[in-house]
């Protein structure tokens, strides 16, 4: 169905051009059972105006047989069409419906909200660009909203709008709203960041769906439709990783022969290098071939046939890229996978590993553990059972060329078949590990907490504290380069020390002269640095020492995992906010210079994003406060946490 345009009547070729033109989103409703999806599908159809008169008239008709609104219209069956799903009033299936506006076109995949449907869910959520997860306002956050918004990060879903419904059966209430959303972010904040709006709705009603509702005066954001239509997803795409997995190798006569398939990522241009996987031979682009003709440019996701000026050998399976430019070429990996079938997974037996237009047998050779999706904790496991999520080591017959999933969601993906019924079993996302020792390990954590001091330690806590006259504690230090940090951290040191205070200070520098000399600073690295940092730390807090620690650490998100391993009661953040125009000029070293000129890649505040603390315990701005003033703010900070007296 497409929106009613005036061009329609007057100008065909010039609407169709339009339409051809405009973006396309991808997006999927979850969340738990009579949540009503279905019903804001139903409802977005139904006032948008893309519903056919004998359509309506039919869902009219169903309503007063199998509706579930006592013979009022039910939005729902329209996208519930399966008899058992209207027999029983859920979502069984996962139901695709497609629709335009001016702005934009869209498609739905309306996902089950059963816990035993959940591999339906994973299933509809694995292309969309956005997801609308929808919270009862009767009951706020329920396990399988958990289970969704957890199958959301995972499948790198960057886009989440939560939808609390029902907001009639609760008196529209703005503090019933803000509960939820409240509850919702205390879960959220545990799982991979993505784009969070929040927005009271009545589904059944159309409050705030597509027109905004006079009941909730007190939402000053957007509808429903308003967000669907303006949310930006042009950053989505991974347009620097040129991949065309071959899966046709055209030769209809002796003049030409074309590399088919769909480009997974990036872009190519006629006369460009590219390479060949696995021979690794090389060419350049001769032409972009299409059914509607030759391109001078072609990007993700389109369908090409490549050209190229030498003769060389590829086929289905290949992998054509740029050779500055490869995926990794490994026969093993680690992945997050979704079990998808009745029989549990076992381990060491041999399925057929699907990636991209490859194929191989491999075998699931380690089960590291499963994840609670309820609370997020892990605990090891002899198998997977149908709906359960785990890590896995998986092991090829030969090697594939991939990218993790979270750079590169077709070439970090791929589904497990069983070679005898040839089901689809499972579904996989490859992490961002490669085994060399530059690799952030944050997800390798033992599947049991950390031990305890009393496990390991004659000595108790409130031993040391006796002891020292002192709780431990790591602060850390956080801010641009040349904002301060270690100074502020020196004259912390010292001032604890004079109190009498046991206390020892680690500075990123420093550390990265020793236990992490082998760390460069790409984004993964600066994690791994943080990582091994933190347990440093945690190990001088266990045993009773103040910890003041120094590092640019510039993601909120790693910021928060530091804070998970020291503890939170343990745990201080000191936002050192000098504007970075003071930092510019204090830098002796020139790396300010060097980023602004692309020498130096991954550089917070120049050439990578710096994300400030989102909830600091104490900001100090070096270029206002003197280094004593800011030393003085923290100090106050560990006397209001009662760490020092």
């Amino acid at each position: 169905m497409s929106h009613q345009s005036e061009l329609i009547a007057t100008d065909i070729e010039a609407y169709l051009k339009q339409h051809e033109q405009k973006e396309l989103l991808r997006f999927i409703t979850c969340g738990s059972v009579d949540d009503g999806k279905s019903t804001l599908i139903g409802r977005l159809l139904y006032d948008s105006k893309m519903i056919y008169e004998d359509q309506l008239s039919q869902l009219e008709a169903d309503s007063k047989i199998v509706g579930t609104t006592g013979g009022g219209f039910d939005p729902a069956l329209l996208t519930d069409g399966l008899k058992a799903e209207r027999e029983q009033g859920i979502t069984i299936d996962v139901a695709y419906r497609y629709f335009s506006t001016a702005k934009r076109k869209f498609i739905i995949a309306d996902t089950p909200g059963h816990e035993q449907y959940t591999r339906n869910m994973a299933t509809g959520a694995s292309t969309a660009n956005l997801a609308i997860i929808l919270i009862d306002a009767r009951h706020g956050v329920l396990t399988q909203t958990k289970r969704h918004s957890f199958i959301v990060s995972l499948l790198g879903i960057r886009h989440v709008i939560v939808a609390i419904n029902k907001m009639d059966l609760v008196d529209y209430s703005e503090e019933r709203f803000e509960e939820i959303s409240a509850q919702y972010r205390n879960f959220s904040d545990r799982l991979d960041p993505f784009e969070l709006h929040f927005l009271p709705i009545s589904a059944l009603l159309g409050d705030n769906v597509v027109d905004r509702s006079e009941n909730m005066p007190w939402y000053g954001g957007g509808t429903l439709m308003n967000m669907l239509e303006t949310i930006y997803i042009g950053s989505d795409r991974n347009l620097q990783d040129f991949r065309l997995p071959v899966q046709y190798v055209n030769r209809p006569n002796l003049d030409f022969r074309g590399f088919c398939g769909t480009v997974a990522s990036g872009t190519i241009r006629p006369g460009e290098e590219i390479m060949v996987l696995p021979s690794r031979q090389k060419s350049k682009v001769k032409e972009i071939v299409t059914f509607d003709g030759a391109l001078d440019e072609a990007f993700a996701p389109l369908s090409i046939t490549l050209t190229l000026e030498d003769e060389i050998d590829a086929s289905r399976g290949d992998m054509i890229v740029r050779p500055g430019n490869v995926p990794r070429v490994r026969d093993s990996f680690e992945a997050m996978m979704v079990w998808m079938n009745e029989d549990a997974l076992v381990p060491g037996k041999t399925y057929l590993i699907k990636h991209t237009t490859q194929t191989l047998p491999g075998t699931i050779d380690s089960l590291r553990y499963k994840v609670d999706v309820n609370t997020l904790h892990r605990s090891p496991t002899p198998q997977l059972q149908l709906n359960e999520i785990g890590r896995v080591g998986v092991s090829l017959s030969g090697p594939l060329y991939f990218d993790s999933y979270r750079r590169n969601r077709t070439t970090g993906a791929f589904i497990v078949v069983d070679r005898i019924s040839n089901a689809t079993v499972a579904a996989g996302m490859i992490l961002d590990r490669d085994g060399s020792a530059t690799a952030s390990v944050w997800d390798d954590e033992p599947a049991s907490e950390v031990t305890s001091p009393d496990e390991v330690s004659a000595v108790t806590d409130e031993e040391r504290a006796a002891r020292f006259g002192q709780q431990p504690a790591t602060v850390l230090l956080t801010g641009l380069t040349g904002a301060g940090k270690t100074a502020i951290g020196q004259a912390l040191e010292r001032r604890l020390f004079d109190m009498g205070r046991a206390v020892s200070i680690i500075d990123g520098e420093n550390v990265r002269k020793g236990l992490s000399r082998d760390l460069g600073f790409s984004a993964a690295d600066r994690s791994e640095n943080l990582r091994r940092s933190a347990y440093l730390a945690h190990a001088l807090n266990e045993a009773g020492v103040i910890c003041v620690a120094s590092f640019v650490a510039p993601s909120e998100a790693v910021r928060q995992k530091v804070g998970g391993v020291i503890g939170s009661n343990r745990f201080v953040v000191v936002h050192v906010a000098t504007p970075i125009e003071i930092c510019r000029d204090r830098d002796t070293k020139g790396q300010y210079a060097k980023a602004d000129a692309g020498e130096l890649l991954n550089f917070p505040g120049v050439t990578a994003e710096y994300e400030p603390p989102a909830d600091p315990d104490v900001t100090v701005d070096a270029s206002k406060m003197s280094i004593d003033e800011c030393v003085d703010a923290v100090l106050d900070v560990l006397r209001d946490k009662s760490i020092i007296r």
